[in-house]
């Protein structure tokens, strides 16, 4: 074959060397040189003269290196180490095997049971549904919470955000609508909590009962890009549910910590910080996560439910800003109403569910605004009423809600391990205004 012919062939193949070693390597990001990988590759760093390994993730490519994020830790590392590219990517297993179990985003056990045996293996990362493909929301989601099933009806395919301050609930909320949903299968990812959490949410919020369950984890000292890429997992494993006709429910919490995660990695790659030190690339980061629930034409549904953690109950804060904007509606809990004793506290004049009149009913939308009207009126006149200044007979709504005044308070509250059916909630709806 002529010299010209043979280079010309490989030319047109990609050829590396079999392993690139490490350069330089600071504590949250390694340099190496000898590959030629391209952004988002997972690479496998291994030590020399022991068995120390780790996985991480090609986040930044210059002219002669790239720049690994660790999965891990760094520490037992050197210069001169290998570096090998992992042939698996980004993928992994998910099957019904998942169901009752705890497990890391790499689906390996953290519950001390056996091997999780996949049925397939997926790729972490995916576009979001494509806009034309996606169901209409016309359909109900019950999640067990009188207050969220009748002031803030749900429809499947729905995503709401539950935002909070810390120590109001937040929690015992997420506990409840797990309980109580009418999902079939149920997805809950813990990302960057404390680990005391884990279990205390399993055996105190569920009742120890992962029946139709998978709690993907990944906790807050785990590695940022373990905490970031533990949100994509267990929405992967939702999506694989989906797609076999399942409608799902899909908790995380929170987005906050995972916004958090992105911003160590964004910092760390030199990405200019802008309003709170997050990184524009945080911004970037929460649709291409939140835009893959939904409900999808001839397969399931995704609702989700995204927890954010409001720091000092400012629901202006970028985080929570940028959430509300994309999500369906946001469900507010309220520091004000924990200190009166209310649970759930969800304010009902803060919160809303945009999709609620495409799934209820006239008679439930009737019922439902009346309610939230002599609430609001409470509010208003909560000073008056209590000083003595209001005479009755001044203003004959405001009379009625006063006349209902305890009955409505009692509908708002619910104890954690009571589930009230959806149909059952519209007729103590009905009650509480007749």
């Amino acid at each position: 074959m002529p010299i010209n012919r043979l280079r010309a062939k490989l030319a047109k193949e990609k050829l590396s060397p079999l392993f690139g070693t490490i350069k330089k390597i600071s504590a949250t990001k390694i340099e190496a040189i000898g590959l030629n990988p391209s952004i988002g590759d997972i690479v496998k760093m291994v030590s020399n003269g022991d068995d120390k390994s780790e996985l991480g993730m090609v986040t930044e490519i210059d002219q002669y290196s790239f720049f690994i994020s660790p999965f891990g830790f760094v520490e037992g590392f050197k210069i001169g180490d290998r570096v090998f590219i992992n042939d698996q990517g980004m993928m992994i297993p998910v099957g019904d095997s998942l169901l009752g179990r705890v497990v890391d985003p790499f689906m390996r056990p953290k519950d001390g049971k056996d091997e999780i045996i996949a049925d397939v293996c997926t790729p972490i990362m995916k576009p979001p549904l494509d806009a034309m493909k996606r169901g209409l929301i016309d359909e109900p989601f019950s999640v067990g919470v009188k207050t969220i099933d009748a002031l803030l009806t749900c429809g499947k395919g729905q995503k709401l955000g539950i935002f909070a301050g810390s120590g109001v609930g937040k929690s015992t909320l997420m506990g409840m609508i797990v309980k109580g949903s009418s999902a079939r299968i149920k997805v809950v990812a813990l990302i960057g909590e404390r680990g005391r959490e884990v279990p205390e949410f399993i055996q105190k919020n569920l009742g120890g009962d992962l029946s139709n369950t998978v709690i993907i984890v990944a906790t807050s000292d785990d590695s940022p890009l373990m905490r970031k890429y533990g949100a994509f997992c267990a929405m992967s494993v939702a999506e694989y549910f989906k797609s076999r006709g399942n409608d799902v429910l899909f908790i995380m919490d929170s987005i906050t910590r995972f916004a958090m995660a992105q911003r160590e990695i964004g910092l760390a790659l030199g990405e200019p910080p802008t309003s709170k030190g997050y990184p524009p690339s945080v911004l970037t980061l929460l649709p291409q996560l939140m835009e893959r629930a939904g409900k999808e034409e001839g397969k399931g549904s995704i609702t989700a439910f995204f927890t954010v953690l409001v720091e000092g109950d400012d629901l202006s804060d970028p985080i929570a800003d940028q959430s509300r904007s994309i999500l369906d509606g946001h469900i507010v809990l309220s520091r004000e109403l924990t200190d009166f004793g209310v649970y759930p506290p969800i304010s009902i004049q803060n919160s809303a569910s945009r999709v609620m009149g495409d799934v209820i009913d006239d008679e439930h939308k009737k019922l439902a605004i009346k309610f939230k009207r002599l609430n609001s009126l409470l509010k208003e006149n909560e000073i008056l009423i209590r000083i003595g200044a209001y005479e009755k007979g001044n203003d004959k709504e405001l009379d009625l809600a006063i006349s209902k005044k305890d009955m409505m308070n009692e509908f708002l509250q619910q104890s954690p391990d009571e589930i009230i059916g959806l149909d059952d909630t519209k007729e103590r709806l009905r009650k509480v205004l007749s």
